[in-house]
């Protein structure tokens, strides 16, 4: 949303406010109709939603008031700053939108409550250069990220959730039929994120494009495969690894091992103790989905092969700390054709 749109003049009357809450309503995909007084000086002064004009109409039909004394002087806000912001305490107060304010109390913005979850300070690198041969002859001319799943392709449910945690800026692997994905999102500005496309001349794994980066502007960075339908929440993942103060906090999957037969608990004399019978074992498995602190990425080889997996290994080697959040919620890795059918009928119940 321009910035522009919702804000008013404090010498405005209610006629004009009421005009451009019209605009808005026919134009902006918004949770709640709502404009932010400025005074002379370009500064946020208060707050004014429909509702505030209809009380005051109510109060004494007067549709010629100024803006400025129908408006609410004490509403909710928080300045800009670095660093993560729990909305949490503000849903609590049940607040639909948050205005973003400079230090001068200059609008910069506004958070959707109802659609934004979080506002985590990271940057998120997607690995999409691969080239899907087990869904091949379908992906012999669209890259696997492309695939269609619903309405949009794989790759931009993913993104579409990174920007609903506020994530603003996503670097993309690319390699196999890449200028299809450049083309599709082009710098991200569509999105109101910003997107820059990492060029793999050669396979370089699962993390070595991540050496290709010059800079990193945030303390940690999520990495994740391009190939995912999941309602992973990035939150949890990075309160995991914040809190814990880990080198890197890893989404995981359960999987599920069903043993049809009675399973003995012996001795090395091969004298049964006990047994269960037909028992399941759950494991907590890797969900190609990594956030970590950024100076991890000195530990990559430049333009080298190098898997995610090389690096846990070596943090293991080190003594770092690794830990690992459950996904709580749905998660399919689309690798074959039968995952991707199982992704396509399953998000017909989600849509």
């Amino acid at each position: 949303m321009e910035i522009h749109n919702i804000l008013i003049d404090e010498d405005a009357n209610i006629l004009d406010a009421l005009d451009k809450l019209n605009k808005i309503l026919f134009t902006t995909d918004v949770s709640r109709l709502i404009l932010f007084v400025t005074n002379h000086n370009g500064h946020t002064v208060g707050s004014l939603t429909d509702g505030d004009i209809r009380r005051s109409l109510v109060k004494d039909g007067d549709i010629n008031k100024k803006v400025s004394s129908v408006c609410n002087p004490n509403f909710v806000f928080e300045y800009e700053k670095e660093g993560y912001l729990d909305l949490k305490l503000y849903r609590k107060k049940d607040i639909k939108i948050l205005p973003i304010l400079t230090k001068d109390k200059k609008l910069i913005r506004i958070i959707d409550l109802e659609k934004t979850k979080a506002l985590l300070p990271i940057e998120c690198m997607i690995m999409a250069g691969g080239r899907g041969k087990r869904l091949s002859p379908i992906t012999d001319s669209v890259p696997k990220p492309m695939l269609p799943l619903g309405n949009k392709p794989i790759i931009e449910h993913n993104i579409d959730r990174l920007i609903s945690y506020g994530i603003q800026k996503i670097y993309i692997s690319i390699k196999y039929l890449g200028d299809q994905i450049r083309e599709y999102f082009g710098d991200g500005s569509s999105k109101g994120i910003h997107i820059e496309y990492i060029e793999e001349e050669k396979p370089l794994g699962t993390a070595g494009a991540l050496s290709l980066v010059e800079h990193f502007d945030s303390d940690q960075i999520l990495l994740m495969n391009s190939d995912l339908f999941t309602n992973v929440n990035f939150e949890e993942l990075y309160l995991e690894l914040v809190n814990k103060k880990a080198a890197m906090a890893i989404a995981s999957t359960e999987y599920k091992v069903d043993v049809p037969y009675a399973v003995f608990d012996s001795n090395e004399k091969r004298e049964v103790a006990k047994f269960i019978e037909k028992p399941s074992y759950v494991y907590h498995s890797n969900a190609g989905i990594y956030m970590f602190q950024k100076d991890l990425i000195a530990k990559i080889p430049r333009n080298e092969y190098y898997d995610i997996t090389d690096l846990m290994e070596e943090l293991l080697v080190d003594g770092s700390k690794l830990v690992h959040n459950p996904i709580i919620g749905y998660w399919i890795d689309i690798g074959s054709p039968v995952d991707y059918k199982q992704a396509q009928e399953f998000i017909k119940h989600i849509e």
